[in-house]
């Protein structure tokens, strides 16, 4: 029995021997299956390395010039573009200061010279072509008729309708001559058409004359609405004054409309003149004052002032434009002429205006514009006889010597001339 029992405890502790090392054998096998990192028991002291060296940015491609000096300094590339000079600040701030008013300066006296002015100054006659041809039919017919009668009064009277001279100045003349047909002064059509001359001259003659202060600086102060040319025509204007021996100062009133002080710039280069202009949108008082004060301080003896095109109907603006009349006769400005500019081809249109601006600024004298484009002349005759204003230059094309002095009796000879 004994042996029996020593038999059978040496099989279990083989048994179990047997197990515990098929056990550890499973053991190895997977922890030489994990990777290196996790057979470890304990975690390895981290190694100690050294700081990663500082590397220089790759150097920005230098300007040709700097390029260039780049063999005269030796060595300048190696410094990294991110260091500072010890002379070198950072850049301060931009700061928009209040503009002051630009002054272009008159150009060399060589160049102020313009060939335009040798120009032969334009002939009514040859120019109003359309408003005598208007005319030419109606008044052929009356020189044809062998005597006056009431069909004469008709054509004469729509003939003068049609060419705008306006229902109150054909009445007014209309009248006169049926007179003088009764008072047997006036016999037959061509008596008829020479007193209708005679008469219209007297109608239009009138002070025409540009007034120069002889105190302070003289101030031209030109208004009117959009597009009846009043830029163009101060710089015609301001052409023929400086070849008179005028010292001129062209102010850009029409700060509204962004081209017209450079429109004005390119004038006073042809004339010699110098031009104020402030910024786009700022206020037409300041810029005419401005000119006022450097026309003063330069001696320059006259100031020709643009303003903003405003329609006649409109109050607000026509109040700004009283405003910068008076801006202008502070001294030591003085306001001797207040232009207004009106386009022929607008007709009775122009008549309205004339009667509103002269209501508002006090206007002492009409430039009337591209007669020459119109067959509506006659609106030169209701102005003058309407609002007793003068006509005092007409422009009769776009040359500069087609800006001229008006002259009744040539106006009226190319209106009612046969040819």
């Amino acid at each position: 029995m004994l042996i029996i029992t020593i038999v059978v405890v040496a099989l279990a502790l083989a048994t179990l021997a047997t197990t515990a090392f098929v056990v550890a054998s499973r053991r190895r096998s997977a922890v030489r299956s994990l990777p290196g990192s996790a057979r470890q028991t304990r975690p390895a002291p981290a190694a100690r390395t050294s700081p990663p060296e500082k590397v220089a940015p790759p150097a920005r491609a230098a300007p040709v010039e700097d390029q260039d000096r780049a063999g005269e300094a030796p060595g300048a590339s190696d410094v990294a573009p991110t260091e500072l000079s010890d002379t070198a600040e950072p850049a301060a701030p931009e700061v928009a200061e209040p503009a002051a008013p630009e002054v272009a300066e008159p150009a060399a006296p060589a160049e102020a010279v313009a060939p335009a002015e040798e120009e032969k100054p334009a002939r009514f006659k040859d120019r109003m072509v359309r408003a005598r041809t208007l005319l030419g039919g109606y008044l052929s017919a009356v020189r044809q008729k062998g005597r006056i009668d009431e069909s004469t009064w008709e054509e004469l009277e729509e003939a003068l309708i049609l060419a705008d001279v306006g229902v109150l100045a054909t009445a007014k003349l209309i009248d006169g001559l049926r007179i003088r047909v009764k008072s047997k002064e006036i016999t037959d059509p061509a008596s008829l058409i020479s007193a209708l001359r005679a008469d219209l001259v007297e109608l239009l003659s009138g002070d025409r004359v540009l007034k120069i202060s002889d105190e302070g600086t003289t101030v031209w102060l030109f208004v009117g609405v959009n597009g009846v040319g009043k830029t163009t025509t101060i710089g015609k204007v301001g052409l023929r004054e400086t070849s008179n021996g005028h010292r001129v100062v062209m102010a850009a009133g029409d700060t509204f409309r962004a081209a017209a002080a450079d429109q004005l710039e390119t004038w006073a280069q042809r004339a010699g003149a110098t031009v104020i202009r402030g910024n786009e949108g700022g206020d037409p008082g300041a810029v005419v004052f401005d000119a006022v004060q450097h026309a003063a301080a330069k001696a320059c003896d006259l100031v020709l002032a643009d303003t903003a095109g405003r329609l006649h109907t409109k109050t607000n603006l026509m109040e700004e434009l009283k405003k910068v009349r008076r801006v202008a006769e502070r001294p030591p400005g003085v306001v001797t002429e207040t232009l207004l500019v009106i386009d022929a081809t607008t007709g009775q249109n122009g008549l309205t205006q004339a009667r509103q601006f002269a209501g508002a600024v006090g206007v002492t004298g009409v430039v009337l514009t591209k007669l020459d484009g119109t067959a509506k002349g006659g609106i030169v005759v209701a102005i003058a006889e309407e609002l007793g204003i003068p006509i005092k230059l007409v422009g009769l094309g776009e040359g500069v010597a087609d800006l001229v002095e008006f002259n009744p009796e040539e106006f009226v000879d190319a209106l009612l001339s046969e040819s």
